[in-house]
C-alpha cells in the first residue's frame, strides 16, 4: 500500500484529527463532578482507559480548552475535591450525554441541561448519573501535565473505590456486553454502535501450526 506521512510538529489541529480518526473506537468517561459552588457538572471524555485492577485504577485526559486556553470544569473541579465519578455510555442515552458536551459558563448544571438525572454517591460527594448503566466512584491519585497551551494534555488518574452496576447486565458476576450496549466515539460526529461481535479464542503457540 501507498503510504502519506506527516510531522507532528505543526499545528495541534492536524495531530488531534489524527489521533481521533485513528484510536477507534474510543470509549466514553462521563465524568460528573462538583463545582465549587456546589452545583454539578458533567462532561464526557473519550481519551479514556482502564490502568490496573489492584488497585483498580483508570485515567482520562482532558486537553487544554482550544476556544480559550484554559483548563477545562473537571480537572479543575477534580483537583479541588479529589473525587469524581465516571458513568459510562449506552445506546439508550447517547443524545443526553451528547448534550452533556456543550460548553456551559462554569457553575452552571449539565444535569438539568440533558435531563440525566443525578444520584447521591455512597462514599463520595460527586453525583452518579441514574440512566447510566455502569458508574464508578474514584478519588484522585495523580496527574502529569504536558504543557498548558491549547492542544496540550494531562493524564489524570482515579482509583475506583465503588463499582456500581445495573444487575439486568451482570450474567455470573460478568457484564453481557449486549445487554449493556456500550458506545464509542470516532472522528468528528461519529457515535460507534457495539452491535455486532465477533470472537476469537486466545491461542497458544503450539496451537499455531507452520
Amino acid at each position: 500500500m501507498k503510504m502519506k506521512s506527516f510531522d507532528t510538529n505543526g499545528e495541534f489541529t492536524n495531530n488531534y484529527k489524527f489521533l481521533i480518526g485513528s484510536i477507534l473506537p474510543r470509549p466514553i468517561a462521563v465524568i460528573s463532578t462538583v463545582n465549587d459552588n456546589g452545583t454539578n457538572n458533567v462532561a464526557p471524555f473519550s481519551f479514556f482507559t482502564a490502568v490496573s485492577a489492584k488497585p483498580m485504577i483508570i485515567a482520562f485526559s482532558p486537553m487544554i480548552k482550544s476556544s480559550n486556553g484554559q483548563m477545562k470544569d473537571t480537572p479543575k473541579n477534580i483537583f479541588r475535591e479529589k473525587e469524581f465519578v465516571v458513568n459510562f455510555v449506552s445506546e439508550e442515552i447517547i443524545d443526553q450525554i451528547n448534550t452533556t458536551s456543550i460548553e456551559l459558563p462554569y457553575g452552571e448544571d449539565e444535569f438539568k441541561l440533558s435531563g440525566l438525572t443525578p444520584l447521591d454517591s455512597e462514599l463520595i460527594k460527586a453525583k452518579r448519573i441514574l440512566e447510566s448503566k455502569i458508574q464508578f466512584e474514584c478519588i484522585y491519585r495523580d496527574h502529569l501535565s504536558y504543557g498548558d497551551e491549547p492542544g496540550c494534555g494531562q493524564i489524570i488518574t482515579g482509583e475506583v473505590i465503588k463499582v456500581h452496576i445495573s444487575e439486568d447486565l451482570l450474567d455470573s458476576g460478568r457484564i453481557v456486553t449486549e445487554k449493556f450496549k456500550p458506545v464509542g466515539r470516532g472522528a468528528g460526529n461519529d457515535w460507534i454502535l457495539c452491535d455486532h461481535l465477533i470472537q476469537r479464542e486466545r491461542l497458544m503457540k503450539t496451537q499455531i501450526q507452520n
